[in-house]
């Protein structure tokens, strides 16, 4: 506000001397600013200040996946870019590890975080905000795209370091609420879209496999599934069971 007083032209130079006390009285009284902490002047018993933080490092790095995400789409992705990008997912604590960070990364609505006692857990919105968020910008950073129905594939901002470097075991409970279990290959990861396993391969023609549950196997060029697929996915229907996208 004072730097918006003294850009005024010169006429206005009296006014500003004689009444820059009151408009200074009238700001402060209806922003408050010199009380502001960065939260709300209420702080209930179950907000805490660290879950609040945490909730907006999760704002800044779902910011951050979107204006990439556009870049990369409109191919306008520089060097710099992609590294600030990168930089910034390594640099969260939970990237970094403790010895770092100086923070013990823990399970969220944790109390940990929070001035809450011990007996009152699971009361942090803000944990729950931030749960939210890194679930939009992980499966974000994995590729999962839905558009006008369909549900894409896209490697654009996967990390070769997301690929395993040797054969493992991927369990997940599927849309039956069975326990399942598939063996990876290295150079390949895996992870699931409403219960339905992804499972990602390199190669050089961009397609996808689709497991049916009555036993057949479909192929289809290209990093996208038709509507009549994707719907079968979303409803949980059980049709399909296994998706293995090559790119």
């Amino acid at each position: 506000m004072r730097a918006a007083l003294r850009a005024l032209p010169n006429q206005y130079d009296s006014l500003v001397a004689s009444e820059q006390k009151q408009i200074e009285a009238i700001y402060e009284g209806i922003f408050n600013h010199k009380s502001f902490t960065g939260r709300s002047g209420t702080f209930f018993g179950y907000e805490g200040l660290g879950s609040i933080y945490w909730h907006m490092v999760s704002k800044l790095r779902l910011a951050a996946f979107e204006v990439t995400k556009n870049a990369v789409e409109q191919d306008r992705i520089s060097g710099g870019g992609w590294s600030a990008f990168q930089s910034l997912l390594r640099n969260q604590c939970r990237h970094r590890g403790a010895q770092v960070s100086r923070i013990v990364w823990c399970v969220p609505y944790r109390s940990v975080f929070a001035h809450s006692r011990s007996a009152k857990e699971r009361q942090q919105p803000g944990m729950t905000g931030q749960v939210k968020e890194d679930l939009l910008c992980r499966f974000g950073e994995l590729g999962v795209r839905v558009s006008a129905g369909q549900l894409h594939f896209d490697r654009a901002l996967m990390h070769r370091e997301e690929f395993l470097t040797e054969a493992a075991a991927f369990d997940y409970v599927d849309v039956k609420q069975r326990w399942q279990t598939i063996d990876l290959a290295a150079d390949s990861l895996a992870y699931t879209v409403c219960q339905v396993p992804v499972i990602h391969k390199r190669g050089d023609k961009p397609e996808i496999e689709i497991k049916m549950a009555d036993g057949r196997t479909e192929r289809i060029e290209g990093l996208a599934l038709n509507r009549a697929l994707s719907s079968q996915i979303f409803r949980r229907s059980h049709e399909v069971t296994q998706l293995t996208v090559i790119a």
